[in-house]
C-alpha cells in the first residue's frame, strides 16, 4: 500500500468516526416528541343517554383527521363511572394545592386523573338552558388541576346546547382555563333523531352521518387546543 493510499484510508476512518459521534450527540440532545394527554369528558350520567355516542363521534372525527396522532392521546372519561358524590370536601378547592390535603380518597383519585391530563374536550347535553349537575359537580371538586389548561366544548340537543356552551365558558373563565374560540353546538337534525337520542337508543351509522357537517368545527376547535399546547 502506497503512502498516499494510507493517508486516504486514515482520513476516511477519522471522517466516519466523526460522523458517528456527531450522530450520537444529535440523538442525545434532540428533544423527544411530546405526547399530549387529552381527556374527553362525558358530562351526562343519566340512563339512558346518548352522550357516549356523541363522544365516540367526536373521537372518531379527530382520529380520522389529518392531525399527527403521535402528538396526542385521547382518554375518554365517563363521569358515570367516576361516580363522584355531591361535593363533600370541607376545604375550598382553590386553597388546596396538594392532593394529600383533600379529605376523601375519591377526590384524591379525581385530582390525580385530572392532573395527568394536558387538555380537555367536554361533551355535554343542554338541560333547561344549562349544563348537567353531574358535570358542574365534577368540575367544582377541583381548581388548580384544571387551571391554565386548554379545553374545547361540544354541546348538543334540540337547539344545539348554545346556552350550555355560554354558561360553561363562564365557568372555564373562572377556572382560568383557555377555551377554544370555535364552538361545536350540535343540533339534532330532525324529530326522529331527537326522540332516539333522548331515549338513549343506538344511532345507526347513517344517522351519525347526519352530523358530518359539524366535523369542521370539531377539527378547528381541537386544532386550537394543539396550537395552545405547542
Amino acid at each position: 500500500m502506497s503512502f498516499v493510499e494510507l493517508i486516504f484510508r486514515k482520513v476516511e476512518y477519522i471522517s466516519k468516526r466523526l460522523f458517528v459521534q456527531h450522530l450520537l450527540i444529535t440523538i442525545s440532545v434532540s428533544p423527544l416528541p411530546i405526547m399530549y394527554q387529552i381527556g374527553v369528558i362525558i358530562g351526562s350520567t343519566r340512563q339512558p343517554r346518548v352522550c357516549p355516542q356523541i363522544s365516540n363521534f367526536v373521537i372518531n372525527t379527530i382520529e380520522k383527521s389529518i392531525f399527527q396522532m403521535n402528538e396526542f392521546k385521547l382518554k375518554e372519561i365517563d363521569l358515570k363511572d367516576i361516580n363522584l358524590p355531591l361535593y363533600d370536601e370541607s376545604g375550598i378547592p382553590r386553597s388546596i394545592v396538594n392532593a394529600v390535603n383533600y379529605d376523601h380518597d375519591h377526590t384524591r383519585e379525581w385530582s390525580k386523573l385530572i392532573s395527568s391530563l394536558d387538555g380537555f374536550i367536554f361533551i355535554s347535553p343542554q338541560y333547561n338552558w344549562g349544563y348537567p349537575a353531574s358535570l358542574k359537580n365534577a368540575i367544582d371538586y377541583l381548581y388548580h388541576e384544571w387551571s391554565n389548561k386548554p379545553c374545547m366544548l361540544v354541546t348538543y340537543g334540540g337547539h344545539g346546547g348554545i346556552q350550555c356552551d355560554a354558561q360553561l365558558r363562564v365557568v372555564f373563565q373562572g377556572l382560568k382555563m383557555r377555551a377554544s374560540p370555535t364552538k361545536v353546538c350540535i343540533t339534532f337534525p330532525n324529530h326522529d333523531f331527537l326522540q332516539k337520542a333522548s331515549k338513549g337508543l343506538n344511532l345507526s351509522s347513517s344517522e351519525i352521518n347526519l352530523l358530518q357537517h359539524y366535523e369542521n368545527d370539531i377539527y378547528n376547535a381541537f386544532n386550537e387546543i394543539l396550537v395552545d399546547l405547542n
